[in-house]
């Protein structure tokens, strides 16, 4: 499943607990939430990046670019750079509430999956 087959609000929600563990690269994040989701859940550079953007134009991430220099660089060579995003208070704010909100709606469905399926009064055919 991409993010684009879920809602933004839902890739929102895994970026900021991501970030909640301390500061990560876009790359980092991409196979982070690959790996925990063991591969249903992935962030493509395409959807990864305008959220991120987005998220830092909202004040919820701040970003900071590193130089990254390779060993066998020549001396005065550049090296790439690499942004990483950390969360802001704002970020863990609203953070706060995706997770709450999450869980109110966890808890809705939940009423009917499973076994509440079976307590609803049913009409006879």
């Amino acid at each position: 499943m991409t993010a684009k087959e879920t809602n933004r609000e839902h890739a929102e929600l895994v970026i900021l607990s991501l970030l909640e563990g301390g500061a990560m690269y876009g790359y980092a994040i991409s196979k982070e939430v690959s790996a925990r989701s063991e591969n249903q859940f992935r962030l493509t550079p395409g959807v990864l990046y305008p959220i991120l953007k987005a998220l830092e134009t909202d004040g919820l991430i701040a970003a900071e670019w590193e130089e990254i220099k390779s060993e066998r660089a020549e001396e005065g060579a550049e090296g790439r750079r690499r942004k990483w995003y950390k969360l802001t208070a704002k970020g863990r704010k609203r953070l706060g509430q995706r997770v709450e909100s999450h869980r109110m709606w966890r808890s809705v469905i939940d009423l009917f999956i499973g076994g509440a399926r079976a307590s609803a009064p049913r009409r006879a055919e």
